[in-house]
């Protein structure tokens, strides 16, 4: 994999690196990004975060919030696949922005990118509410992705005043054990505002990323849809797409 891009700036190190067509940010050393306009499947965690817009028919998901952009992988599915009116995204990685927007073209006038924190941005923000919210918060900590924002109560109240009535919302949890320590699962309140809760995993990364959904949905619904989506249909060999469900909820 050639590098095409390499950075180090304020003690960070940034490199663009390609194979082929493919495109993969890394800072630290962590991958945080990959991107071919040819092959819009990344094969890994990105993917996972996308599919829960297929809980529902397709045009409902027309407003999306993505709390941490990286390099846009998820952004660029969702434009592909899901085609939301319009899309969101806080990144407080200002270096990651500019990748974003230089090497992965992630433009456009659906595409609303916003370099803050994400959890004063989601505090501050007083517009319309989302039908997806993507949570995908990591720092570097001895080159392993760590988790930026705890999800309690407090945080997952935050995300629910900005979540439609029959919304959302998707995490990226680093392991199982987070996934089920978290404030959706354990806490009351919080868990009574979702009527279904999936785990949804990938045999090439160790991530866990959880979907918390306001309406009564099931897998059967997810796989009926996704087959009948161009590009997406993981009954067939060919498909990139490969993941594992387990209801929570």
């Amino acid at each position: 994999m050639a590098i095409i891009w390499k950075s180090s700036i304020n003690g960070d190190v940034y490199e663009v690196r390609s194979a082929g067509k493919t495109l993969r940010l890394y800072t630290n050393g962590v991958f945080h990004t990959q991107y071919n306009p040819e092959q819009p499947l990344t094969g890994h965690v990105w993917d996972l975060l996308m599919l829960p817009a297929f809980f529902y028919a397709k045009n409902k998901i027309k407003r999306v919030l993505v709390l941490g952009v990286g390099g846009g992988a998820v952004i660029h599915l969702l434009r592909c696949f899901v085609k939301p009116e319009k899309i969101v995204g806080v990144e407080l990685n200002p270096v990651h922005l500019t990748i974003a927007r230089n090497f992965f073209n992630v433009k456009g006038m659906d595409i609303h990118l916003y370099q803050d924190d994400a959890l004063s941005w989601v505090k501050n923000y007083r517009g319309e509410k989302f039908d997806l919210i993507i949570e995908d918060l990591f720092a570097e900590k001895d080159g392993e992705p760590v988790s930026v924002i705890k999800a309690n109560g407090v945080w997952f109240s935050k995300l629910l005043k900005h979540l439609s009535n029959d919304g959302v919302v998707v995490r990226n949890f680093v392991s199982k054990d987070e996934l089920m320590k978290c404030s959706a699962i354990t806490n009351e309140r919080i868990n009574k505002r979702f009527q279904s809760i999936f785990q949804l995993t990938t045999i090439f990364n160790e991530n866990f990323v959880g979907v918390f959904v306001k309406d009564k949905v099931n897998s059967r619904q997810l796989r009926k849809r996704l087959i009948e989506m161009p590009g997406l249909n993981p009954a067939l060999k060919t498909s990139r797409l490969r993941y594992q469900i387990r209801c929570l909820k």
